[in-house]
């Protein structure tokens, strides 16, 4: 038996005045989703369990199979663990965006989708200028700041996609919050502070955003930490599930779940994890891939960053090229197999209208060669509703996939 997972990141939505009160996804074309949902079972899946923030890493976590509420301990670690930073067990790792910083507000939380050349000599030139920790360069604005003070795992530090427009100040008030409890001074917390507020100083005239605002671009003049946590300690997904796995992912965070769960991570040339990344090369990989492995779990980012932007037709065109591209690929290649299943959700809806992660449970469809279907005649967040499988919690789904 072959398993594959396609994660449409974010693609699930409500229903939009601009689309005639219809979802993105009842508009896309997505021939191959709606014809394996018609022939399959569908139900909805609660990926983000009630006390945690819908993250990414919350909700993928649940659909690799693991208890959020058993081993969630926050992003940070989870990219530390893709870009191979070795982690102490009191080190705390922080998720950094380079982030446009305008008049005391968010302005951009991607600093402009800035390459990861021109970031990596910004990083390395934090690193000159700040002692508290170290920085780690990634992939465009994602980056990873580590400590070694395990008291600021309990910051209440919030992510800046959710906090576009708004003040920072509002977001950074630590101090006052005593967010480390009552046994510590915040010592912590304000050097936090002043290592985000600092980095202004240190980028505002720096030559790589001289360069980018001659160029008309957003520049990286802010540095925003978030997403701390310690090392997480999750079993191999080989001993509590018995199946050889890989994943095809442009995101660290994904790839982190990966290194934690002792999947296997494909490195795909053009996954960027953004709008441009190359649906072509991922249907190719994975569909290579299912060879010599027993289960692939494919991620896509597009719909979440269409999601964040509030770009409609852009989001539409990702769930397209998913299907299109993706999908199809991995079905040319799949039929030569006597036997698989094919589970496709969202992690979390992306909401157009609310340009950020909400916690509703998102749409789930799995074709099977060895069940017969249900009543759901094509793929959406309520057509589903149809189906058989029920509303569960996202954790229990490699558990419905394999019995």
């Amino acid at each position: 038996m072959k398993y594959v997972v396609l994660i449409g990141d974010g693609m699930s939505d409500y229903p939009l005045d601009e689309l005639g009160g219809k979802t993105p996804l009842q508009i896309a074309n997505i021939p191959n989703i709606d014809r394996l949902t018609l022939t399959g079972r569908a139900g909805l899946l609660e990926n983000v369990p009630r006390n945690l923030e819908p993250a990414s890493d919350v909700a993928n976590m649940s659909i690799f199979g693991y208890d959020p509420q058993k081993y969630y301990s926050g992003r940070g670690p989870l990219e530390a663990g893709s870009m191979g930073v070795k982690m102490l067990e009191d080190d705390v790792a922080f998720r950094c965006n380079l982030i446009t910083e305008e008049n005391g507000k968010i302005a951009d939380f991607t600093a402009g989708h800035i390459s990861s050349k021109e970031a990596a000599i910004i990083i390395e030139d934090l690193n000159k200028h700040f002692k508290e920790g170290t920085f780690y360069p990634g992939i465009s604005y994602r980056h990873l700041f580590m400590s070694n003070d395990k008291n600021l795992v309990n910051l209440r530090t919030t992510p800046p996609h959710d906090i576009v427009g708004e003040d920072i100040e509002n977001y950074t008030n630590w101090e006052e919050d005593n967010c480390l409890g009552s046994n510590n001074d915040n010592k912590g917390s304000i050097a936090i502070k002043n290592i985000m507020m600092e980095s202004q100083k240190i980028l505002k005239d720096h030559p790589i955003n001289q360069e980018r605002i001659a160029k008309e671009q957003n520049p990286a003049n802010m540095i925003w930490l978030w997403g701390q946590g310690l090392k997480p300690k999750m079993p191999n997904f080989k001993d509590v599930y018995g199946l050889t796995g890989s994943v095809i992912t442009g995101v660290d965070l994904l790839k982190g779940l990966g290194v934690f769960t002792g999947l296997n991570n494909i490195d795909v040339p053009g996954a960027t994890g953004y709008f441009d990344t190359d649906y072509k090369a991922k249907g190719k990989y994975a569909s290579n891939a299912l060879e010599n492995n027993d289960i692939i779990f494919i991620h896509v980012e597009a719909p979440d960053e269409a999601g964040h932007s509030g770009d409609i037709n852009e989001k539409i065109r990702a769930i397209e090229n998913i299907d299109k591209y993706i999908l199809g690929q991995v079905l040319d290649n799949i039929n030569s197999y006597d036997d698989y299943k094919i589970a496709i959700l969202p992690d979390h809806p992306t909401p157009i209208d609310v340009r950020t992660h909400t916690r509703d449970a998102v749409p789930l469809a799995i074709y099977s060669t060895t069940d017969d279907a249900d009543n759901a005649k094509y793929y959406d967040e309520f057509e589903v509703l149809n189906g058989s499988l029920g509303l569960d919690k996202g954790h229990n789904l490699i558990n419905k996939l394999i019995n």
